[in-house]
C-alpha cells in the first residue's frame, strides 16, 4: 500500500483497481479543469483551432506534420486549416523546398489572436494556482511534466 503522501509514479504497490481509480478522477479532474477554463472565457477561436495556432507559433509546418502533431486525421487537420484561413488567421502558400507540399503559417492575426486567447484562458489558471500552498504548486510542477508524456502517448 502506498503511504500517505508518497507520489502514485513512485509507489509499485497500486493494484489494478487503485490505478483505474486514478484515472478516472485524473480524467475527470482534467476535464473539469479544461470545462471550467473555456467556461471561463469567451473566446471565438474552439480549443483545436487554439492549439494549431499554438503549434505554428515557432513556425511554418505541412498540413500533415500538423495532424500528426495533434494526433488527428489528415482530412479533419484539413478542415481546421481552412476554417483558420478563412478567418485570415493562417496562410497556406507552397512549399519553397517542395512545390508538392503545403505550408501553414501564423498571419499577424493569428499570433494577435493566440496571444489575446492565451492571455484569457490562462487568468482562470493562473489566480487558481496563486492560491495553491509551494508545496501544492511544487507538485503541480511535476504532474505538469507526467500528465504531458501522457498526452503525448
Amino acid at each position: 500500500m502506498r503511504a500517505k503522501g508518497e507520489p502514485v509514479a513512485e509507489s509499485r504497490a497500486l493494484g489494478r483497481a487503485a490505478v483505474g481509480a486514478l484515472s478516472e478522477d485524473l480524467r475527470l479532474a482534467c476535464m473539469r479543469i479544461s470545462r471550467r477554463i473555456r467556461f471561463e472565457s469567451t473566446d471565438v477561436i474552439a480549443p483545436h483551432q487554439f492549439s494549431v495556432l499554438a503549434r505554428l507559433e515557432d513556425g511554418p509546418l505541412t498540413p500533415r506534420a500538423l495532424a500528426d502533431i495533434e494526433k488527428v486525421s489528415a482530412p479533419s487537420m484539413t478542415r481546421t486549416v481552412a476554417c483558420l484561413a478563412d478567418d485570415g488567421l493562417v496562410e497556406r502558400h507552397d512549399d519553397p523546398q517542395d512545390g508538392r507540399r503545403v505550408l501553414v503559417e501564423l498571419t499577424e492575426q493569428g499570433r494577435t489572436a493566440l496571444t489575446q486567447t492565451r492571455r484569457r484562458r490562462d487568468k482562470w489558471m493562473t489566480e487558481r494556482v496563486a492560491e495553491l500552498t509551494r508545496e501544492e504548486q511544487d507538485t503541480l510542477v511535476a504532474a505538469s511534466g507526467i500528465l504531458g508524456r501522457i498526452a503525448a502517448r
